[in-house]
């Protein structure tokens, strides 16, 4: 008779695989200093494989070929860094003034909006809300440079040589993965030894899927704000809608910060049209509501083979859940814990996997224990 095949994770697995997916970005968000620096060691590793893999094909051992593309990227990128950095050096004070100026533009245009709303407004007027919020900003940027940014600077400092350890992963990652791999394997009775095998391709490939489809998603979100902000009148909208296509890497925080420096832009090179900047803010929500329903689902979600109603609500549970590191984690979480959790719910319930277990120990008992009788 023919054996069924399990078809996997039921409905008590799918609960568990959430739970845990929960608890692990709880535990995530307290244990960032070592996460970020994993995460992007992962980005590193994804990004560098292709090129060590043809090394590998060409007859080189993975020890050479790990320590050749490594060398060659860390070449590259203090050249890259040398040849920048005079230009860095020369436009760091003009690169200053410039950023002044569209806060200050930015700042302008909130106190026109107010001052326009409080002529349509009796209690605005009377309330002198432009004015309360003008004051309230005042008093907070100087309260930030006073206070806050040195605190801001030595957090960053901190976090500096944390964040260090990312290429060394990177590296070890290239040169010991397989390694590791066999070393988990060896652990694995014999009776589970596919299925382990099967676990280990598929937490890799989920991973390389998750940035796969974030790049994929960020092309996309680059491409539909630099069209609509040629279409609103902007300078460089390629350029603008590339840098608000990254920072919307932290979903909803990325995003706020990305309108807010596109507003700021349109408030400074059209100080006599507001409607520029509030045609910025409705691209802004139009290509929010599309990443997150259409985009996301599309890219991110279907590389993780994952539909796209558990995609989008699991972004929600992971921003209440451990803020904007959930928000940034959640995914790849899902996808890890969602591959391991499914394979051993058809462990669980084959039991040819358990007879052939049950059998290896019998068989080990009776070859130790022959010469006892």
């Amino acid at each position: 008779m023919r054996r069924l095949q399990p078809s996997g994770a039921g409905p008590l697995a799918w609960c568990g695989i959430l739970l845990v997916t929960a608890v692990t970005l709880c535990i995530f968000q307290q244990m960032l200093w070592l996460v970020l620096p994993f995460l992007f060691g992962l980005i590193a590793y994804y990004f560098l494989y292709p090129p060590m893999q043809r090394l590998i094909f060409a007859g080189f051992s993975q020890e050479a070929a790990a320590n050749i593309t490594v060398g060659v990227f860390a070449l590259l990128l203090a050249v890259c860094c040398a040849l920048m950095l005079p230009w860095f050096a020369a436009h760091a004070v003009s690169a200053q003034e410039t950023g002044l100026r569209y806060l200050q533009g930015g700042l302008s245009l909130l106190d026109q909006t107010l001052r326009a709303l409080e002529a349509q407004s009796r209690f605005m007027r009377d309330a002198r809300v432009a004015d309360a919020v003008s004051s309230h900003i005042a008093a907070a940027g100087a309260g930030f440079a006073q206070d806050r940014l040195p605190a801001l600077v030595m957090s960053v400092a901190a976090w500096l040589p944390s964040v260090m350890l990312a290429p060394f992963l990177a590296y070890f990652f290239l040169r010991d993965g397989r390694r590791f791999q066999r070393f988990l394997a060896r652990a694995v009775p014999n009776a589970y030894f596919e299925r382990t095998l099967y676990l280990l391709y598929e937490v890799d490939r989920t991973t390389r899927a998750y940035f796969q489809g974030l790049i994929k998603l960020t092309v996309l979100d680059a491409l539909c704000l630099a069209a609509g902000l040629w279409l609103i009148g902007l300078s460089s909208p390629l350029l603008l809608g590339l840098i608000t296509a990254v920072l919307a890497w932290v979903p909803y925080v990325g995003s706020i910060l990305g309108c807010a420096l596109v507003v700021m832009v349109a408030a400074t090179d059209f100080p006599g049209s507001p409607s520029i900047a509030y045609a910025s803010v409705g691209l802004f929500v139009l290509v929010r509501l599309l990443d997150d329903f259409v985009f996301m689902p599309l890219t991110i979600g279907r590389s993780l083979k994952m539909h796209p109603l558990i995609t989008v609500l699991m972004i929600f549970v992971g921003g209440a859940v451990a803020g904007v590191a959930g928000l940034l984690l959640v995914l790849p979480v899902l996808g890890v814990v969602m591959v391991i959790g499914e394979t051993v719910s058809i462990v669980a319930s084959d039991p040819r996997l358990h007879a052939r277990h049950a059998h290896a120990r019998r068989l080990r008992l009776r070859s130790v224990t022959r010469d006892l009788d």
